[in-house]
């Protein structure tokens, strides 16, 4: 049987920080419906050292991971299996940050492999798709070369102060994307809403752990923050450095634009799709989850399927659904992991 796009309800495992009602009116909520700050869309990855909280469930019971685990060519195409096995190799998460995230970091793909057995580490992107509050802003990377020494004693110190003003601190609004590589140290400012894409793990190194986790064990996933730290970039981002990971895209008014900073399509690709009632757009095969932001529309598939989209649906779409064409008056958020030759070997 020929797969085709399922829309998604809200997946909401439990996380420490406050947020949620952005998504909440994204998606159309009733006010008496409580709504968790991080939605996973279209989820194969469990938070960490759990077994299924974070999964994504299809409306017939079955796990995502599991029904792609058995039929990998249909969901995700023989030449991405080839490249990057039968894993999606994405996460999309839906993130409402109701308070600054602590200041934490990703492994990269070797130090991952290294420490946890894992093909995958966490190189993760912000596409920024609301704001609220008096000062939405983001802090990626220190703003000088520190030592690891001197991050290792305000971790022990719990330095707070000199952690977060180490870093740089960017305002944000929707339209802006930051392009986050592994290593980077960063945090969300209170009040940023985004659509988050990243590897499909789990691994956030967190060295202001206090007032937001139960334990350091919890920071450091159990390695200890000497080695934690080993994975941790402290050169200096001045403005310049900054610019090739941060881009604005409020301005641009085409079609499709493609949204994040050169260098990420090795891990994954997002594009924000416009269409008019003059507009069709047609979508080649591939696997990709799609977030609605605003409007309505219609999703056609290859084989004849017709999705209807509007404001807050999240859709996961198989590679089986082959040429499929974007209509109506819909703003769409399309995710998708990266190219097959752009992760090969």
């Amino acid at each position: 049987m020929t797969l085709e796009p399922i829309r998604l309800p809200a997946n909401q495992p439990p996380q420490f920080y406050r947020g949620g009602d952005a998504i909440a009116a994204l998606r159309g909520a009733s006010s008496d419906k409580k709504f968790g700050p991080e939605d996973w869309v279209a989820s194969v990855s469990t938070m960490f050292g759990q077994d299924t909280n974070g999964l994504t469930r299809l409306p017939d019971g079955a796990w995502l991971r599991d029904a792609v685990e058995a039929n990998p060519n249909g969901w995700l195409g023989a030449k991405h299996v080839e490249a990057l096995g039968t894993s999606t190799g994405l996460l999309v998460k839906l993130l409402d940050a109701g308070q600054r995230l602590p200041v934490h970091f990703h492994p990269d793909d070797a130090f991952a492999k290294r420490h946890f057995d894992s093909h995958f580490g966490k190189t993760e992107a912000w596409i920024v798709v609301g704001t609220y509050g008096d000062d939405p802003r983001v802090y990626p990377g220190f703003k000088e070369t520190l030592s690891k020494a001197t991050v290792s004693e305000w971790t022990r110190e719990q330095d707070v102060p000199s952690m977060l003003g180490a870093l740089n601190s960017i305002p944000v609004t929707a339209g802006d994307t930051v392009y986050i590589p592994a290593g980077l140290p960063h945090a969300i400012g209170e009040g940023v809403f985004v659509v988050e894409l990243q590897q499909p793990t789990d691994f956030s190194l967190t060295i202001e752990w206090r007032d937001f986790l139960a334990s350091p064990e919890k920071g450091h996933l159990g390695l200890g923050f000497d080695t934690a730290i080993e994975a941790l970039d402290t050169s200096g981002w001045d403005a310049e450095r900054l610019e090739t990971i941060i881009k604005r895209t409020a301005g641009d008014r085409a079609s499709t634009v493609d949204l994040l900073a050169g260098g990420s399509e090795r891990f994954f690709r997002a594009d924000q799709l416009r269409t008019d009632k003059a507009t069709t757009l047609s979508l080649d095969p591939s696997f990709a989850v799609l977030v609605v932001l605003d409007g309505e529309g219609t999703l056609r598939t290859e084989h004849g399927g017709t999705c209807p989209l509007a404001k807050g649906d999240t859709y996961v779409v198989p590679f089986d659904a082959g040429q499929t064409e974007l209509s109506g008056t819909a703003t769409v958020i399309r995710c998708r992991p990266p190219a097959p030759e752009g992760r090969r070997g």
